[in-house]
C-alpha cells in the first residue's frame, strides 16, 4: 500500500511538471507568427466549414488554456489568446477543439460514451469526496466499510471517465494535425510546433488518468486489507 501511495504522489509531481512544460511550450509557440496569418477563430471556422459543419459557433472565452468544445450547445470555446492569436499554438488549439466538433458530427463512439457519462459523473463528484472522507474515518474507527465502498465505486467511475477521455483527446489531435497539414494552414516547421504542443497537452490527460488509477488501487487495497483482517 505504501508503494501505491508513493506512486500517487509521484504522478502528482509529474503532472505539475508536465503542466509547467505545457504552458512553457504554448508561450514559446505563441511567439511564432503563422505564415498564413490566420487567427485561431478563422482556422476554427474554416475547419468546421471544410467538414460540412455549420451549426457550431466559435466563441471567445476568458482565461488561459480554457479552450474546449461544448457538445450540449455546440460551441467551440477558445480563450482570447487562441481566438485572436495568429501563431502555431493558436492553430494547434483551435484545430484540436474543432476536432471534437468533428467527432460529435460523426458520432465518434468514445465521445458519445464520454458524453453519456457526464451527467452521472457530475452527480457522483458531488458526493464522492464526502463519502471517501467519512468512509475512511468510519473504516478506521468502527471497521465499517460500507460508505467507503460506495465512495470507491464512484471514484472508479471517475477513473473510467479519465481513461475514456484519452482516445477522445488523441483522436481530436490527430484530426486537427491531419487537417492543418493537408490544407496548408501551417508550413513544415509550424506543423512540428503544433504537433509538439498537442503532444504535451495530451500528456496532461495521460498522467491525470494514471494518477487516478494509482489512487483507486490505494483505496481498493485499503478496503481489501481491512476485509482480510475481519
Amino acid at each position: 500500500m505504501t508503494g501505491i501511495y508513493v506512486l500517487t504522489i509521484l504522478f502528482g509531481v509529474i503532472g505539475m511538471m508536465i503542466s509547467w512544460r505545457l504552458k512553457s511550450k504554448f508561450k514559446q509557440y505563441s511567439e511564432v507568427p503563422l505564415q498564413s496569418n490566420l487567427s485561431g477563430q478563422q482556422i476554427a471556422e474554416k475547419m468546421l466549414s471544410d467538414h460540412g459543419i455549420y451549426d457550431v459557433r466559435v466563441i471567445s472565452v476568458d482565461g488561459q488554456l480554457t479552450d474546449h468544445y461544448n457538445p450540449s450547445d455546440k460551441t467551440v470555446n477558445l480563450s482570447a489568446d487562441v481566438y485572436h492569436g495568429r501563431n502555431a499554438a493558436s492553430a494547434a488549439v483551435a484545430a484540436h477543439e474543432c476536432g471534437h466538433a468533428v467527432q460529435h458530427a460523426k458520432a465518434y463512439s468514445f465521445l458519445q460514451f464520454r458524453s453519456a457519462m457526464v451527467p452521472l459523473l457530475n452527480i457522483a463528484n458531488g458526493f464522492m469526496p464526502i463519502l471517501l472522507m467519512i468512509g475512511m474515518m468510519l473504516l478506521y474507527s468502527t471497521g465499517n466499510s460500507t460508505l467507503l465502498s460506495i465512495g470507491v465505486a464512484l471514484f472508479a467511475l471517475a477513473t473510467l471517465f479519465s481513461f475514456v477521455t484519452l482516445p477522445v483527446e488523441f483522436d481530436a489531435s490527430n484530426r486537427a494535425l491531419a487537417w492543418i497539414k493537408n490544407n496548408q494552414i501551417v508550413n513544415a516547421s509550424e506543423y512540428e510546433m503544433s504537433k509538439d504542443a498537442l503532444w504535451w497537452a495530451a500528456m496532461t490527460y495521460v498522467v491525470a488518468a494514471l494518477a487516478m488509477l494509482a489512487q483507486l488501487l490505494y483505496y481498493l487495497n485499503l478496503l481489501g486489507g481491512r476485509r482480510s483482517n475481519d
